[in-house]
């Protein structure tokens, strides 16, 4: 009897039915966090490349502007508001449809975010060198990236600046006059 016992045991321990269950159940884990990982990856490479579009496309609009130098005071205002707007909504003009109800080209961005300074009269740090050539730069400021569906530092108990930091994309162009 006890002999028979032993062998179906032994019978029963061969088969493999349902390991394969187990060893999903082993790497499914490690195969979601590697997948929702990348996805992240992606999401702030693409955070982050809008927004370096967005800062030439507003030093662009700054560099060919003429009223950003010789204009009055107003204009140069208005200028600056203009190269803001580029830069935070794709439109230079916010009171004109579409553009008056045109979202943010990334959530969240606001003008406050965006800095537009240059070595004329609004110094920048680091400080673009003074001379007879004009630049400006247009860089974002106090944005800070924000977690999609998968949030790794509620994962972890850390706290959220430990993985998510504030993007600082900026672009220089020369004035052409």
């Amino acid at each position: 009897m006890l002999a028979q016992f032993k062998a179906k045991v032994s019978r029963n321990a061969r088969h493999e039915r349902g390991s394969s269950t187990v060893e999903l159940a082993i790497i499914f884990p490690i195969l979601m966090i590697l997948f929702v990982g990348s996805a992240e990856l992606g999401r702030l490479f693409y955070t982050y490349t809008t927004l370096a579009k967005a800062t030439k496309v507003g030093a662009r609009y700054l560099s060919v502007s003429r009223n950003v130098v010789n204009g009055t005071a107003t204009e140069k205002a208005n200028a600056k508001a203009a190269a803001k707007n580029m830069v935070v909504y794709g439109c230079a003009d916010r009171l004109v449809n579409p553009c008056m109800s045109a979202p943010a080209i990334v959530s969240g961005l606001l003008p406050a975010n965006v800095n537009i300074c240059d070595n004329i009269s609004v110094p920048c740090n680091p400080v673009i060198p003074a001379g007879p050539i004009k630049y400006f730069r247009v860089e974002i400021q106090n944005f800070p990236y924000r977690a999609g569906i998968w949030n790794l530092a509620t994962k972890t108990g850390a706290a959220t600046s430990t993985y998510y930091f504030d993007l600082k994309p900026a672009t220089e162009m020369r004035y052409i006059p």
